[in-house]
């Protein structure tokens, strides 16, 4: 059967735009990216724990694994030994005090990890120096806490990480849903200069980012509301090279199975978001639960010569691979 002239223009658009479609998003015909990865240390060098069963209320330091190294989660020591084993980025927990600080501490409450009650905002900041924040650390169902007594006075203000790493690249996580939250952020982060904000990233829930980005509309941020007006713009126009405003100046946090999807994904993407001043992180599985790479064997899920951003738990792990290969 023979094609009308109508179809056979048709089918001639059709493969010219195909054509096109493919050869501007293949990263076959991409400029070769050089470097190493970018890694994000997640609450710096903690202590990790078994994901099976997870809930949102889950107590994680009665699910540790033995110990490997003496760090606590979201502390200066275990961000200095995040960066020493070559982190480019920690990211780090903040709530408000009592008192109006920001204290740097991952639970909704204290009890899982520390030998008190409540919520940091019923203390001041003075007060949660007193805590032992490795009182519930358990490996063997409670059988032994080896971190207990170590943690008393570790659970740092925010000022003092920003003090002690005066040239250090953070990720600041708000973890609730308070616009107020954002906009005491603001007014803490307004004091800070340029230069130093530029080094720093906040995400977290829509509100308090929304907040945020109104009085500081120059810091990088993301929370899920960005991160969908981004990557539904892009998976809209991006085949055509073009880079909605909704993507310019953030970050993203990309599911590695998801990431295939991606027009241009890896490198014809990564450049494009390089040259709109986005960093890509990749995180593993769903990233439901902060799943990262955390073993020489997660490393081969990524695509050959990737060198986007990596979300990891075990810094101390990837890094010393990921450096020598460089």
């Amino acid at each position: 059967m023979k094609l009308t002239k109508r179809w056979q223009r048709i089918l001639v658009v059709v493969l010219i735009l195909s054509a096109f479609i493919y050869l501007n998003n293949t990263s076959l015909l991409t400029k070769e990216r050089s470097g190493s990865p970018f890694l994000l240390a997640h609450r710096g060098l903690g202590q990790t724990f078994s994901m099976e069963g997870m809930e949102g209320d889950t107590c994680t330091a009665t699910r540790i694994f033995e110990p490997e190294h003496p760090y606590l989660e979201n502390t200066i020591p275990s961000m200095q030994a995040a960066f020493e084993a070559g982190a480019d980025m920690v990211e780090l927990d903040i709530k408000p005090t009592k008192d109006g600080q920001f204290a740097v501490f991952h639970d909704w409450t204290l009890e899982c990890r520390t030998n008190v009650q409540g919520m940091v905002g019923d203390y001041t900041m003075d007060e949660l120096k007193d805590i032992d924040i490795g009182y519930g650390y358990t490996a063997d169902n409670g059988a032994t806490y080896p971190f207990r007594g170590k943690g008393i006075g570790l659970m740092p203000s925010l000022d003092e990480v920003l003090e002690h790493f005066p040239e250090g690249t953070f990720l600041l996580h708000i973890k609730s849903n308070d616009p107020e939250e954002g906009r005491q952020l603001a007014q803490y982060l307004a004091d800070l200069p340029e230069d130093r904000l530029h080094e720093l990233t906040v995400y977290g829930g829509d509100e308090p980012i929304a907040a945020l980005q109104e009085e500081l509309p120059g810091l990088r941020v993301m929370s899920k509301a960005t991160l969908k007006d981004c990557l539904l713009a892009y998976e809209g126009v991006g085949w055509s090279g073009y880079m909605p405003s909704a993507c310019r100046n953030t970050q993203l946090h990309i599911p590695l199975k998801f990431a295939p999807w991606l027009w241009g994904w890896p490198n014809k993407f990564l450049n494009r978001m390089d040259d709109a001043g986005t960093r890509v992180i990749v995180v593993a599985g769903s990233g439901e639960w902060s799943e990262g790479f955390d073993t020489i064997e997660d490393l081969t899920l990524l695509p050959k010569g990737y060198t986007g951003g990596i979300w990891t738990n075990r810094i101390d792990r990837i890094a010393p691979t990921l450096l020598y290969n460089k």
